[in-house]
């Protein structure tokens, strides 16, 4: 058993207390810092390729469509004018790129605010493995049941996530896997509940502690 774990004191053995980084899971409550990092991260999935041709890209003839005067009708140019049905669009979208930049001290501290914030709300969960041992969604699902985590991100520090697991796991709509190193804000922010082994409470500790080893907070 990792040292990060221990028995509850007068309750049963497998209900266990763990040890965690105050400087990690017990930041100050930022949410402008949540916000930031969950726009930043959105704003990367845009992919921006909207794209609408103007008069100069639309297909047809140059020639003017009627004469300046005499018809007692408007002036008219050509039939990619965009007044015209078939024409350009004028000011359309173009390809761009909706990326936006944020510091990464921001995107780490929004890390430990995320963290601080699903202990503070006793929605945080750390386990001792993650290892399941069969791959039938029947048996995860009930157990995740009785254990009341439905709607459930699990994360490992694991360089990949454990197979059974990974195969119990991936036809529950509610619930989803990640390793430690994908982790982001947004992550954090959108599932009530998240639930750590200890690799990758380790992980987090040694990516996000600003002071190591000094003092713990008791989840």
């Amino acid at each position: 058993m990792s040292s990060l774990i221990r028995p509850r004191q007068g309750h049963n053995p497998s209900d266990q207390l763990a040890e965690l980084d105050p400087t990690v899971f017990a930041h100050p409550i930022r949410r402008d810092i949540l916000h930031l990092c969950v726009v930043h991260f959105l704003d990367s999935l845009r992919q921006g390729s909207a794209n609408t041709k103007t008069r100069a890209e639309v297909r047809g003839s140059g020639r003017k469509i009627r004469p300046q005067k005499g018809s007692g009708m408007a002036r008219l140019g050509d039939g990619q004018s965009p007044m015209l049905v078939g024409g350009g669009v004028a000011f359309g979208p173009k390809p761009r790129d909706f990326s936006t930049k944020l510091p990464r001290k921001v995107i780490q501290m929004g890390m430990r605010v995320g963290l601080s914030a699903r202990v503070k709300e006793h929605r945080l969960r750390v386990v001792e493995s993650l290892d399941w041992p069969g791959f039938k969604t029947k048996d995860m699902a009930q157990r995740l049941s009785e254990l009341g985590w439905e709607k459930t991100l699990f994360v490992t520090g694991r360089d990949a996530v454990p197979v059974g697991l990974s195969r119990s796991s991936s036809n529950l709509q509610r619930v989803d896997v990640t390793t430690a190193d994908a982790l982001n804000v947004y992550d954090l922010v959108k599932w009530p509940q998240v639930v750590l082994d200890v690799e990758a409470v380790e992980w987090m500790e040694r990516k996000l502690g600003k002071r190591p080893g000094e003092g713990s907070t008791v989840l």
